[in-house]
């Protein structure tokens, strides 16, 4: 099965000049914890998350309005393209333990977004018709990779 049969192909998206309010509200109303940050020719440039955005107010002591998503988003992108295989693209998500991809074309425009959830959702789709193409086994290794605890960036430094 490919990324394209499956991924969510309306995302929702920011900017890194963005407030990460504008952020936090780009993520309310599409009941997403991830927005893929695009630069004006619709290219990947990061990833923020509903943590980051908590996590920077927090740790700032400053309001979210105040915050730029340029400042606090994940420049590290980790994608994928519509016709890699979901197993090609589970294999990255548990590399790299992330539970979203972007998904972006040949000229590296964003496309479409594929999350684990995705992968669950058909996967249980897959169950019920008797189809065999996304395999549990490897459902639950992707999500057990990727809930492993990271080393905090503060521990890692000791």
């Amino acid at each position: 099965m490919n990324v394209s049969q499956i991924m969510n192909p309306q995302v929702r998206t920011c900017r890194p000049e963005d407030s990460v309010l504008a952020a936090a509200k780009v993520m309310w109303e599409g009941d997403c914890g991830c927005a893929p940050v695009v630069d004006d020719a619709g290219h990947v440039v990061g990833m923020i998350t509903d943590r980051d955005i908590c996590m920077s107010g927090y740790l700032s002591g400053r309001p979210l309005g105040a915050i730029k998503v340029s400042e606090v988003m994940s420049k590290s992108v980790h994608s994928c393209r519509p016709e890699d295989s979901t197993f090609s693209a589970e294999s990255i998500m548990r590399t790299n333990k992330v539970r979203r991809l972007p998904v972006v074309d040949s000229e590296e425009h964003l496309v479409g977004i594929l999350s684990l959830n995705d992968i669950a959702r058909e996967f249980k789709r897959e169950q019920r018709s008797g189809a065999h193409d996304v395999a549990a086994g490897e459902v639950a290794e992707t999500l057990a990779c990727i809930c492993e605890p990271r080393q905090h960036e503060a521990r890692a430094a000791a």
